[in-house]
């Protein structure tokens, strides 16, 4: 593959969204993409994440990946969001990294970037697919090219069937349901693949 750039951006207060877009740049780099992990900027105040076990770990298992900047973006050829449901929506800290690219947008810089997005729930039915959908409403906007999973591989009906994205239900003790590694996996493969067609089509 042709060095594809590929930014894998999460937000995480449990610790899934990050373990997602883990497997995200493993199955990426063997494609031989080069991949960033980044994380956004976390907007809740420090009391709130103290009195919560599970988030303060996961604060502090990720404390060294960078966090996400628009020179990531711009430097990206494709882009994969990770970012738990919020209800029906993406969590407020994703949203506001996207709102905060307004700049790059109207300088055209998001202009045909390859994105594909995952999420995570506590239930199945916790606003999955509403959430992947309301991601992909801003790529809309910014003129990116959505690489979506749909059933391309049968290991997407083995985490659940999501097309629109891979998605996983968590349950009370944090720990996720479904098996979605392969399919994760398999959607960082399709992202960069797509990314690479795109590449060689602007050359």
């Amino acid at each position: 593959m042709s060095n594809v750039k590929l930014a894998v951006i999460f937000y995480s207060m449990g610790g899934t969204n990050y373990q997602l877009a883990k497997w995200a740049e493993e199955g990426a780099r063997e494609t031989g993409a080069e991949v960033r992990v980044l994380k956004v900027q976390e907007l809740a105040p420090d009391a709130v994440i103290e009195r919560n076990e599970g988030w303060k770990a996961t604060v502090n298992a990720t404390k060294d990946v960078p966090v996400a900047t628009s020179e990531d973006l711009e430097w990206a050829d494709a882009i994969i969001f990770s970012t738990p449901t919020r209800f029906g929506m993406m969590a407020s800290q994703m949203k506001q990294f996207i709102d905060l690219q307004g700049g790059l947008w109207a300088s055209g810089k998001t202009i045909n970037k390859v994105v594909s997005g995952m999420t995570s729930a506590q239930n199945p039915h916790g606003g999955q697919e509403a959430t992947l959908q309301s991601l992909y409403t801003a790529m809309m906007h910014w003129g990116a090219i959505i690489a979506t999973p749909g059933y391309t591989d049968p290991v997407v009906f083995g985490a659940g069937g999501n097309p629109y994205g891979t998605s996983v239900t968590v349950g009370q003790d944090g720990k996720m349901i479904e098996d979605v590694q392969a399919a994760v996996k398999h959607q960082a493969k399709r992202t960069a693949t797509v990314a690479e067609w795109v590449k060689k089509g602007n050359q």
